[in-house]
């Protein structure tokens, strides 16, 4: 063994790019960063064999596609030109620029890109594990149960349906009344409407956070005939009384309602090998500078997606916005080069109202609109509809994936 072969021995495994995470956004920016320089030593370091397209479980929970749809190999949307780990980051120490992974691999960089995703809690409710994929709790959070989640609406025969956010940060923050509205349209074409009773049980203050869609949102509501409980927080599910406890936020009290149906968004947050990291911060967040994406103590660092600290809604949509950000910032500081790119919030949740509408919202870091469209997006739309069956799935596939859009 010459001199250089032992010193990469004891060094491990290295790469100009180490990219953590092969969902949306990690796949996003290693395509981004080969389109413009092909010659660039990037890995990305992802577990799992399947990559999903999450926005689609919300009509798969409403009996619209099969889940099959919302899956692809991850082979097949790993750029060619990079270097696929299949393998689960454990630690990470950004001194040395090191990683260290579940099958006792160090993998060096020269910069790391940070984007796991987010982690779902689902220990985090007292019997929920227990409960899920029977009984009729269901959750379009998991890809294993998203299709009992349309088997109960579609079996349903009336009682009381509940549906729950949680505290603290989830994917997408206006899919947990997705599925609720879907589930009422259901209910009204089977007939069992008037005799049911469907009720949000939210953690949060309103309905939605931006007033321009609230207050649409809030009409939807109504118009449906939909019991809202805000700042009630979900702790506790007994299967076999069918009851939900909940905690009110404000009061402390203990809430327990009978359900027949309850669909759950379970809690989430960083993943633990994230948050209990040198990169996290107070909250367990990769601690990232909001507007340029690097990180905000070691600069050879950028995080974006679900798992950054950016004070914006973890949307797909966001990821779209936050990519170019980060590969041009990366790239101007391996030149030498000031960070001028910047990232204005911008986030985006399509919010399916029935089987014919939908409610485009876009927003930045100040809650105000950002729309797309000439039109008033606040207005449930067929055409908005189409969009998220059609037009976002090809362009998630063919134009994200592919570092096109």
């Amino acid at each position: 063994m010459n001199d250089h072969q032992n010193r990469e021995h004891q060094q491990g495994e290295h790469h100009q790019i180490v990219i953590v995470g092969g969902g949306t956004a990690g796949v996003t920016v290693a395509a981004r960063l080969l389109n413009q320089r092909p010659e660039l030593n990037v890995a990305i370091i992802e577990p799992s064999a399947k990559h999903f397209y999450q926005p689609l479980w919300t009509l798969v929970g409403g009996g619209m596609f099969p889940r099959e749809e919302s899956a692809r190999n991850e082979a097949d949307v790993i750029p060619d030109e990079a270097t696929w780990i299949q393998d689960a980051v454990t630690a990470f120490d950004p001194e040395a620029g090191t990683i260290t992974t579940r099958d006792g691999r160090t993998i060096g960089y020269e910069y790391l890109v940070v984007a796991p995703g987010i982690q779902i809690n689902w220990d985090r409710i007292r019997g929920l594990k227990d409960a899920l994929g029977s009984g009729g709790v269901c959750s379009n959070y998991s890809y294993q149960h998203v299709e009992y989640t349309w088997e109960t609406i579609h079996g349903f025969r009336g009682g009381t349906a509940i549906f729950t956010q949680p505290a603290g940060a989830v994917k997408c923050g206006g899919a947990p009344q997705k599925i609720m509205y879907l589930a009422d349209e259901a209910f009204r074409k089977s007939g069992v409407r008037d005799r049911s009773t469907i009720l949000f049980a939210s953690a949060g203050a309103w309905i939605f956070a931006v007033e321009k869609y609230a207050r649409e949102l809030e009409r939807v509501v109504a118009r449906k005939g939909i019991e809202t409980r805000f700042r009630h927080n979900l702790v506790e599910i007994r299967p076999d009384a069918k009851q939900a406890v909940f905690e009110h936020l404000d009061t402390g009290e203990e809430v327990v309602l009978s359900y027949d149906m309850m669909h759950v968004t379970p809690p989430m947050g960083a993943p633990d090998f994230v948050a209990q990291s040198p990169l996290a911060n107070g909250d367990g967040w990769v601690d990232v500078d909001q507007y340029t994406l690097q990180h905000n103590r070691f600069s050879n660092v950028f995080g974006l997606g679900d798992a950054s600290s950016l004070p914006t809604s973890k949307t797909g949509a966001a990821i779209r916005k936050q990519a170019p950000v980060v590969v041009a910032n990366l790239l101007s500081d391996m030149d030498g080069q000031p960070l001028a790119a910047c990232y204005d919030g911008y986030t985006s949740c399509p919010v399916v109202t029935g089987y014919n509408s939908l409610v485009l919202a876009e927003f930045n870091y100040d809650k105000q609109p950002e729309e797309t469209f000439s039109f008033n997006q606040a207005r449930e739309r067929f055409s908005m509809l189409m969009l998220k069956k059609y037009g976002l799935p090809a362009m998630y596939w063919h134009g994200m994936l592919k570092g096109r859009v």
